[in-house]
């Protein structure tokens, strides 16, 4: 059986096919429409969009280490590289909100050209990937305080690894997608 679990990796497989048709439809878009894209990137901030990328694979560096800890069961360790990951994961989620808090400040809202849109849906969907992923560590890192991942038990925690691991893969094409090309 898979690292994780086998339904881990069907998640996996569907989450990757919908984001990448997803960035499909935004590269045939901007096919259609180069300049208006083109004024649409030129408007997003490409920095903050670095320090997004860093804070997730940070985050996936610490998740990462915090298996390693686990399965050589120092829980202790474990729970604090769980909690730097979840700290990621949590400052790249208010790093999007004040993107997003900037961008609609300036009238740049869902529904008001076709790369807006786009880049609403593609990286509203992907908070929605990352704030789950929060969600699931702060669960596990419950889980592994109270005692339950002992010994060679460690599927659900790689599970969730996984997903992490997810969430920072759709990120390092759609940085590129809707921040440079």
């Amino acid at each position: 059986e898979p690292p994780g679990g086998i339904l881990v990796w069907i998640i996996v497989f569907v989450e990757v096919v919908t984001f990448l048709a997803g960035i499909g439809v935004f590269l045939y878009e901007r096919g259609a429409n180069p300049e208006g894209f083109a004024r649409g990137r030129d408007l997003l901030d490409q920095r903050l969009a670095l320090f997004n990328t860093l804070i997730l694979l940070t985050g996936g560096w610490c998740m990462a280490c915090g298996l390693t800890e686990l399965r050589r069961d120092d829980r202790g360790r474990s729970l604090r590289w769980l909690a730097a990951a979840i700290t990621c994961g949590l400052a790249f989620l208010v790093v999007k909100g004040v993107e997003y808090g900037a961008k609609s400040s300036q009238g740049h809202v869902f529904g008001e050209d076709p790369f807006f849109t786009l880049y609403y849906a593609l990286t509203g969907f992907h908070f929605i990937h990352v704030a789950v992923a929060v969600a699931i560590l702060f669960y596990l890192a419950m889980k592994i305080r109270q005692g339950r991942y002992r010994g060679g038990d460690h599927d659900d925690v790689a599970a969730g690894g996984i997903f992490w691991h997810l969430c920072d893969f759709i990120w390092l094409f759609l940085f590129p997608t809707l921040y440079l090309l």
